[in-house]
């Protein structure tokens, strides 16, 4: 099923995982899969590492999994910034082998230890080119405090309406702590006649490293709320696990509670993380 049909009868639930490292057996991978198949999500979607065939092939096996096995709608990542256009079409021929229908096409984030090839530029060039070569449903990212590359939110906003254009029917946030700044740009993104869904991409943070991590990569702003919760419990890791749940449950009701069109999970790979999430907004997302 491609997932943007989801959005027609339903709040949709999803997770992401990301492909095991290489000092770790892709069984684990599996494990996760297992103890999250319990919590019925519309879909799944595997991550692509960084950079290289082995990234391509772990994504392809675990989204081919999660589809063929689990019997799971599964979404596989494919950026783009090292890639060319012959080796885009060899994945979506494999893909399209697997039964699996949705891609989320990004461009990628520039490795240093890689020469970025010249196919596509940008997403959105990515995304047209998937649309003239299959029948796939094409998701895109998007940035409620606009990507940390763009000069400004307004320019941001045109980028994203360019992916529309080319062909995304679906749309997933970058992770942020404040929602008023999702709600501000999905404001702006009515106004620029953005009219697909939107899924609210939410992360619990649990250990003081990840986040210092997420925004030296993405540049989000941490609340003052937020901070006080690190501050207070960064050297006890259980009080900080469940302080991050709780601040990501709080993100989550209210979110709901403004007719968002879906939540997006990016579980770490911590099934027990996305259990006990799940279990305090499961009545909500059904209501």
């Amino acid at each position: 099923m491609k997932t943007s049909e989801l959005f027609k009868t339903k709040k949709v639930l999803s997770f992401e995982i990301f492909p095991p490292r290489r000092t770790s057996s892709v069984n684990t991978i599996y494990d996760t899969v297992d103890k999250l198949k319990n919590l019925n999500p519309d879909f799944i979607s595997v991550t692509y590492g960084a950079g290289g065939s082995e990234s391509n092939t772990e994504t392809f096996k675990i989204a081919s999994t999660i589809k063929n096995k689990y019997k799971i709608e599964s979404v596989a990542h494919l950026p783009s910034i090292n890639l060319d256009k012959s080796e885009v079409l060899k994945m979506l021929d494999d893909f399209s082998g697997a039964g699996i229908e949705n891609i989320l096409a990004l461009r990628g984030d520039i490795n240093p230890d890689f020469t970025p090839k010249s196919d596509f530029k940008y997403a959105s060039d990515l995304i047209s080119f998937i649309k003239e070569n299959g029948d796939f449903n094409i998701i895109a990212a998007c940035y409620p405090e606009g990507h940390i590359e763009c000069p400004t939110i307004v320019e941001d906003i045109h980028n994203l309406k360019k992916k529309v254009d080319a062909g995304a029917s679906h749309l997933i946030t970058q992770l942020f702590f404040d929602n008023n700044y999702f709600y501000s740009f999905r404001e702006r993104a009515a106004i620029a006649g953005i009219d697909v869904p939107i899924q609210a991409g939410i992360m619990p943070v649990v250990n003081k490293k990840q986040i210092e991590r997420m925004v030296t990569l993405c540049g989000v702003d941490l609340p003052k709320k937020f901070l006080s919760i690190m501050e207070r419990y960064e050297n006890n890791p259980d009080a900080m696990r469940d302080a991050g749940i709780a601040y990501a449950v709080d993100q989550i009701v209210d979110l709901i509670a403004q007719g968002i069109d879906g939540i997006h999970l990016y579980t770490m790979n911590n099934a027990y993380i996305a259990h006990r999430i799940y279990e305090a907004v499961h009545s909500l997302l059904i209501a």
